[in-house]
């Protein structure tokens, strides 16, 4: 089949540590299907293999209707963290051996006097120096001759390196002649270490400051082959099966780009979970006409919220990952509290408190049966009723609620309570703080961003962000909560439905004037000619057809020590100007920090370009009309409030379009749970979306 057809099946692919999940869409049928394959952590290619040929087969498909397979993955993200990656080599400007080791020179805790010097990311004896550097308007003050290049290279050679990455100072001013010199100490390799590759950092990422750009280029040397056998392997294994369409990957950024743009710079694609996940909400939340969201994965370790508005998924230029600055622009997710897995305890001052520590997905909960004896949080669903032992995962996973009963017997008996139910009371005490301090987070979270909680919907997603949202929604204000139809599934959807998009990037630090807004503009121009070349290169051709540019530049008041990521409103007027580039830094000044300094000058130091390359949305037929008011299959007790309730048990699939109940009740499905709260009610809209919301809002809506 035609990749580029309309018809063409599209599947997304996550691959995560327990399972690798799947979702098909068929644009022919206008149907979405969906598979969870064990994963085969020793060679994650195989799950996809044999989750691919389970899903096709159960379409009554072939591996020729394959139109495109897009492609998450965890790989990259889990080496940097356990240290797992490449041995790199690092050639820096004479002078600068030690950028990584000092870094931006800031302790972890200010206050902590047994803190210690983190082991730096690359020991230092593999840090060569080169005389050569660049001046501040980009002219080399120095520059080797053959004979350093030839010390260098066999330096390179005797420190038997994987790959080598070369950072210049100021050399992101200059990243074609650093690239020219990276490729002449490639050239000058001894015959052993031909082999070695000789990575650019300023190629890899030319933006201004010195130490986030080598942590950048350094990565992405580190993760490389590791990378590179994963998917060539991959590639292999499809090759067998007889699928020959392009394989995309998924990015950082909510994109995704081809496997040879994946090979080319893994570090794009290190994040590419939790932010396919992000994406996929976006176009939920667009698609249900839902302005502001608020997306909440909650997996087993913690719980990742970030925000979206107009279908758009905020983006941040600066995150972390392994305690590491990335300074690439990323989907905005950050933590927010404890996870399904994390331990329940007292400590010594008899508090109770709720992780960071996670009993895993080994021994796992207590409820597992798995040896694990310590309360979870998913323990504490367990004791108060809301997960049903013999319904998990669909029935493929019992769970056992006398050792959860007694893991929080402990925690109660730490408390100082013996009484009957006190395990029932330990762990409604600790979902309550669980979601208090969820909450906490979420306010603060969008407060920084000046925005507030009950102009969003809550979109949750991952195994138990269902179960908890409810509770999260009414502690932290917001009046409305949107559950996909298949929560678990659901950063693969994210894969299916994601654009092909690039972030390019080029620094200039200068005071914004008519001459400079011009400099941008000339700039914006050749970033547009490049992005489009790369959408070109990606074998495409639906993206390549129609594709959106989005700007953005890096800004702020002369003097002041960081920048604001300001995106100018699309199109740019024509010419650009000083006035349009002030007013919108102006503008998001006063959004954020309450005040404008019209008389203070502007500064640019960054200039960003993003494009994306878009590729048809992905639909279902929608879901049959319901009956109105379904009945519960069951009624069970459910611990909520202080107090026992009789909650109705629901079917997920049951649930037809505009079918109306209310709380408390509870609602199965295969891959997560969804808990309704007393006061208030749930209906599912014609796409098969569960919308809670408050019956006072409710009443509300109606008098409008």
């Amino acid at each position: 089949m035609n990749p580029e057809s309309a018809n063409a099946v599209r599947v997304g692919i996550d691959v995560g540590g327990t399972f690798t999940d799947f979702v098909l869409y068929d644009a022919g049928r206008k149907r979405l299907a969906y598979h969870k394959q064990p994963s085969t952590p020793a060679d994650p290619a195989l799950a996809v293999r044999d989750g691919l040929v389970a899903l096709i087969a159960k379409q009554g498909l072939s591996p020729s209707d394959v139109g495109v397979l897009l492609h998450g993955t965890t790989i990259g993200l889990n080496a940097i963290i356990q240290r797992r990656g490449a041995r790199v080599a690092l050639i820096a400007s004479e002078g600068f051996r030690d950028v990584l080791e000092i870094g931006r020179a800031r302790m972890p805790s200010s206050f902590d006097f047994h803190a210690t010097r983190e082991e730096p990311f690359l020991p230092r004896e593999r840090v060569l120096e080169i005389g050569a550097r660049f001046n501040r308007e980009g002219e080399a003050t120095r520059w080797p001759g053959a004979d350093e290049i030839a010390r260098v290279a066999d330096g390179i050679g005797k420190l038997e390196c994987d790959a080598a990455v070369l950072m210049l100072i100021n050399g992101f001013l200059q990243p074609e002649r650093e690239a020219e010199l990276a490729a002449a100490l490639q050239a000058a390799l001894p015959a052993h270490a031909r082999e070695v590759a000789v990575l650019s950092a300023a190629q890899t990422w030319p933006e201004i400051r010195e130490y986030e750009r080598t942590v950048v280029a350094t990565l992405n040397a580190y993760i490389q082959p590791l990378m590179r056998r994963y998917f060539e392997r991959l590639a292999q294994l499809m090759g067998d099966l007889g699928v020959s369409a392009p394989i995309l990957v998924t990015a950082s950024n909510g994109g995704s780009l081809s496997l040879q743009g994946a090979l080319a710079r893994p570090i794009d694609t290190v994040l590419s979970g939790p932010a396919s996940g992000v994406v996929a909400a976006a176009r939920l939340a667009d698609q249900s006409q839902t302005p502001r969201i608020v997306t909440f994965d909650m997996g087993g370790t913690s719980s990742d919220i970030a925000v979206s508005q107009h279908g758009q998924a905020e983006m941040v230029t600066r995150t972390e990952i392994g305690g590491l600055p990335l300074v690439l622009p990323v989907v905005g997710v950050s933590a927010i509290g404890a996870g399904g897995g994390s331990r329940i305890r007292v400590d010594e001052h008899g508090v109770l408190k709720v992780g960071p520590e996670s009993a895993g997905a080994d021994p796992g909960p207590a409820c597992y049966g798995r040896g694990g004896s310590d309360a979870t949080v998913t323990d504490c669903y367990l004791a108060t009723g809301v997960l049903d032992a013999d319904a998990f995962v669909g029935g493929a996973m019992k769970l056992y609620p006398e050792r959860a009963i007694a893991a929080l017997d402990k925690v109660a008996a730490a408390l100082g309570d013996t009484k009957p139910d006190a395990a029932i009371r330990a762990a409604s005490g600790a979902l309550a703080i669980a979601t208090a301090q969820m909450a906490s987070e979420l306010r603060k979270s969008l407060a920084q961003r000046g925005l507030d909680p009950a102009e969003f919907a809550l979109v949750p997603f991952g195994g138990a962000g269902p179960t908890h949202a409810n509770w999260l929604a009414e502690e932290a204000g917001l009046q409305h909560v949107l559950v996909p139809q298949k929560p678990g599934t659901f950063c693969a959807l994210g894969a299916a439905t994601s654009d092909l998009r690039r972030d390019f990037v080029r620094s200039l630090r200068v005071a914004i004037d008519e001459r400079s807004a011009a400099e941008v503009g000339a700039i914006w121009n050749a970033l547009a000619q490049q992005a489009q070349t790369w959408v070109d290169e990606q074998g495409v051709q639906e993206a390549g057809s129609a594709t959106e540019l989005r700007h953005a530049l890096d800004m702020r008041y002369a003097g002041q020590a960081y920048e604001l990521s300001v995106a100018l409103p699309e199109p740019l007027p024509a010419p650009l100007n000083a006035q349009a580039l002030t007013e919108a830094f102006h503008r998001e000044h006063e959004r954020l920090y309450g005040f404008r300094d019209e008389d203070a000058p502007v500064e640019v130091s960054t200039i960003r370009l993003a494009i994306v390359g878009r590729l048809a949305k992905a639909g279902s037929a929608g879901r049959a009309a319901g009956i109105g008011s379904p009945a519960p299959r069951a009624r069970r007790r459910v611990f909520l409030r202080g107090g026992w309730h009789e909650a109705g048990v629901y079917a997920r699939e049951d649930l037809g379009a505009g079918d109306l109940l209310q709380g408390p009740a509870v609602i199965e499905q295969e891959d997560t749970t969804v808990l309704v709260l007393p006061g208030w009610q749930g209906q599912t809209d014609r796409h098969g979306n569960l919308h809670l919301k408050p019956l006072d809002a409710q009443v509300k809506g109606a008098h409008a």
